[in-house]
């Protein structure tokens, strides 16, 4: 579905991603991970359009799309979250996601064709879609499950979600996973997952990239990623045993 190839992004002399390369199919949760200032979030910023790529290739469905605009690349079929979710507080939770539907889907649905694709959206991440709903008063959870209403609302086939498990406690952690991977069984979309909380994201998804100063170190599966040396290195730390049981657990 997704074909990322040499992509790499320079700010003046700074290498935010240098030549990273892979493949993400349709249906896959594929889970992008890595220490602070790794390239994560610039990586996603380059798939949906927000920074042109200095270098590289980003094919969505054998369509290239480096470089196009973002509600070009939204209109495909490619829609994020952000980390910091940012509502329009003076709206309706029902008019923040139509506002969404309306603008970011490819055609040109009418207004009550985007309120129904907004109460699809809110109903399915368990917000309600009543038109008094307010966004003043939700918590963090609350607000990640607007900012991921928001992209569904534009009918993506690929979601990139950006860190949808941050600020939350955990049992909040494990409704926000358990979210995504009933998105992907039941709206069939390809998720590619950015995220710091391992014990949950190795529950999830089917394969994972590393990232380490802006280029790919390890690529794989859950277990052949938690025994990887270099990642263990450079990323989990005195965490690999813990995410090393969560991949077996998830064997069983």
């Amino acid at each position: 579905m997704l074909e990322v190839s040499g992509l790499t992004k320079r700010f003046g002399g700074f290498t935010a991603v240098a030549n990273v390369s892979f493949r993400v199919e349709e249906g896959e949760i594929l889970g992008l991970i890595g220490p602070n200032g790794s390239g994560k979030s610039t990586t996603f910023n380059l798939i949906a359009g927000l920074h042109a790529p200095s270098e590289g290739s980003v094919r969505f469905q054998g369509a290239e799309l480096a470089g196009s605009l973002p509600a070009t690349i939204c209109h495909r079929g490619i829609a994020r979250t952000f980390q910091i979710p940012r509502p329009f507080r003076k709206l309706s939770l029902l008019e923040n996601v139509s506002l969404a539907a309306f603008y970011g889907h490819g055609g040109h649905p009418s207004r009550s064709e985007a309120e129904r694709m907004a109460r699809e959206a809110l109903e399915l991440v368990n917000l309600p879609s009543a038109p008094e709903a307010r966004v003043d008063g939700l918590g963090a959870a609350g607000l990640k499950k607007l900012e991921l209403a928001r992209a569904l609302a534009t009918q993506p086939r690929l979601l990139l979600a950006d860190e949808s498990l941050g600020g939350l406690d955990v049992s909040e952690m494990e409704q926000a996973a358990e979210m995504l991977a009933m998105i992907r069984r039941e709206r069939g979309i390809t998720i590619i997952w950015v995220e710091h909380i391992m014990g949950v994201l190795m529950r999830v998804v089917d394969r994972l990239i590393v990232l380490d100063h802006g280029e790919v170190i390890a690529e794989g599966s859950p277990d052949s990623v938690a025994h990887d040396a270099r990642v263990i290195e450079v990323y989990l730390g005195t965490d690999a045993s813990e995410v090393q049981q969560t991949v077996a657990d998830r064997g069983h």
